[in-house]
Order: structure tokens, then sequence, then C-alpha cells
């Protein structure tokens, strides 16, 4: 491991981190005239995932400019493949993209009924929809709640398609769970450690949105939080960060998936709908983000955005969302990449329903 001492570095921090540094299995060797880098070479035991940040913490150590033989656990060391998730159809990761699209919120039933078939019948393999929605303002639409939660487990048995839905609360973790098969935390909770723990344990598969003002390795520690606790099923999510142009919502950071993808093994998809904040933009967004290396995307699909309670500035028709998913699968066919899809006749319940609205 390689570490950068900070410049004001006295005598006694660095004889502090070599006591540090032997105690926990380590030799360090003070590089260079002023000895600013120090390299730590491991003579026992074995290295812990949580190695890193054990120096990184220290008030006199600038960076860690190599975590060699201590990486964590999100961490792609030399030779290790994507991690490839499957959740119901769908599969992130290696040569698989997948799309995750609905409504912003969960509203009436029949209405997301209506999106989920369309969404389905585009290509998308998870159906997204929030039943609790943290919005900025106490009095705009909090969501449906647990009934919120019913109409969503109705519409995805109905229709074939996995659920994800954001939880905001470590004591709806049950209760999301036993109806969504990817709990989402949300960009406000990105931090939030005790809704990280409980997500994690609860077995289901994590996708974790990118805080709007957090940096990758601020990320990569919250996926951190999640794997640390046993559950390998994380998802990562770049939505934009807080920017000061106000032509986009967000400012989708495609630097960032594109390192993402080399620093780390785990899935990483973009959510252009949130980046944009307006759905003329969703498409070359997302044409951006898979271009980068994204591994899928999450879109809001709404079938009359006029009256969405929420976000329908930025969600898009069914019929753009065909579109999208078509430019999707050429874009990802040019680096060798399929996208995954569902095509595939629907069940009984799904046709009567599709039926019945046509």
């Amino acid at each position: 491991m390689l570490l950068r001492l900070r410049p004001s570095a006295t005598t006694s921090d660095r004889e502090a981190l070599q006591r540090l540094a032997r105690e926990h299995g380590y030799e360090p060797s003070f590089l260079g005239e002023q000895g600013l880098v120090v390299e730590l070479v491991r003579r026992s035991g074995v290295p812990e995932p949580g190695d890193r940040v054990l120096f990184e913490d220290l008030s006199f150590v600038g960076g860690v400019l190599d975590s060699s033989d201590a990486p964590e656990r999100a961490e792609r060391t030399r030779g290790r493949a994507d991690t490839i998730l499957r959740v119901g159809e769908a599969a992130f990761g290696g040569p698989y993209v997948a799309l995750i699209a609905g409504p912003c919120a969960v509203e009436d039933e029949g209405r997301l009924l209506e999106i989920a078939l369309a969404v389905r019948a585009s290509g998308a393999t998870l159906l997204r929809g929030g039943a609790f929605k943290p919005r900025t303002s106490p009095y705009s639409f909090q969501g449906a709640g647990r009934e919120g939660l019913e109409r969503l487990g109705r519409v995805s048995a109905e229709v074939g398609l996995p659920v994800v839905t954001e939880v905001l609360d470590p004591r709806d973790v049950e209760a999301v769970a036993a109806v969504a098969e990817v709990l989402q935390i949300g960009a406000r909770n990105m931090s939030n450690f005790a809704l990280l723990a409980e997500a994690a344990q609860s077995g289901k598969t994590v996708l974790l949105k990118r805080g709007m003002m957090a940096t990758a390795r601020e990320l990569l520690l919250a996926a951190e939080h999640v794997l640390a606790r046993g559950n390998e099923r994380v998802i990562l999510c770049e939505r934009g960060v807080r920017g000061f142009d106000k032509v986009t919502r967000n400012v989708l950071d495609v630097g960032t998936i594109a390192y993402l993808k080399r620093a780390t093994h785990l899935p990483v998809i973009v959510d252009p709908s949130h980046a944009a904040g307006r759905a003329d933009l969703v498409l070359p967004l997302s044409k951006a983000g898979l271009a980068a290396g994204a591994d899928g995307l999450m879109v809001e699909v709404h079938s009359n955005p006029a009256e969405a309670r929420s976000d329908g500035a930025q969600a898009i028709s069914p019929a753009d969302f065909a579109e999208l998913a078509t430019t999707a699968a050429a874009l990802v066919r040019l680096d060798g990449r399929r996208l995954v899809t569902c095509k595939e006749a629907l069940g009984t319940a799904g046709k009567a329903a599709e039926g019945a609205r046509s």
C-alpha cells in the first residue's frame, strides 16, 4: 500500500504511523528526500478490507495512492471480472445491460398497470415506482405509502416485472422487501448508514444512488456498508450531481461513470431522468451514460406526464421509452454487449389486462 503524507507531517506523526502499521502487520518505508510517500509492505497476517481506511483516516495522511494488498470489497482488483447481478429476467454487468422503467410515484393502480404493460412490451425488465417519496417540501405528495406497496405488488404479479422501489426508513425495510426485489436507497439517504445496514440485512439487491454532492469515493464507501454486512448484491446508480446551471436539474457525471467501471466490479447504472429534469434530454443523456459504459438505465415513464403527481416534467411517454430501448440496444451492441429484454408473451392475467385496455 502506498500513502501520501501531508507536507505538515511531523516526526511524531511518522512514529505514530510506524507503530500503527506494525500493529497491523505492515512494515513501513519512507520514500523520497522528504519522506512524504510511505510504502506499507505486508509482513504478517491477512489484509483486511478496512486497512485502507485505517490509514486514510489519520489526520496527517493526504491520501492512499495504491491500496494493492488491502483492497476494499467494492474495489476492482487485478483480474477481477465484473459482478453480474440477475434480478428476474434482468441482468446487470459484464456483457449485459438492462432497463428499469415506470412512474416516479405509484398513483392509481390502473395507470400503474398501463405503464407497466407498456414498458415491459418495449424491453424493460424491472418496474420502478415510488410508494414512499422523499420530497423537498413537506406539502408535496409524499407517496401512497403501504397502499402504494400493495399496488406495486399486485401489478408486479400481473405483468411479471420485479419491483424496484425506494425505502426511506429502516422501519419500512421489511415491508418494502416483501414486495420489491430491489431496494432503492435514494440520493438523500446515501449516507444513512442505519438504513444501509437494514437494507443489507434484507438480502435483497440494493440499488444505491449517488448523493447529489457526494464524491465517487463516498459512493463506494456507502456501498461498502452493504458489502461489509455480507450482502454482495449492490448496484450503483449515477443520477447527477448538483451544479450551478439550471438548464438541467442535475449534472450527469459521465466521467464518474467511466471511472467507476474501472474502479469497481459492481454494476453501474444511470438515472437520466433525475439528471435531466426534463423529458427532452432523457434520450441523449441515456446514450451518453451507456457510451461511458453504464450497465443499465432507470427511466421515469408516464402515460400522461401532465397528470403525474411527482416529477412529471422529466417523465417520458411509453412511445419515447420504446425509442429509447431500441436506441440502447443498438448502442450497446457496438461494444459487444447485449440489452436483456423480456418481450416474451405476457401471462394470462397480463394479456387480459392488455386486451381490456385496447
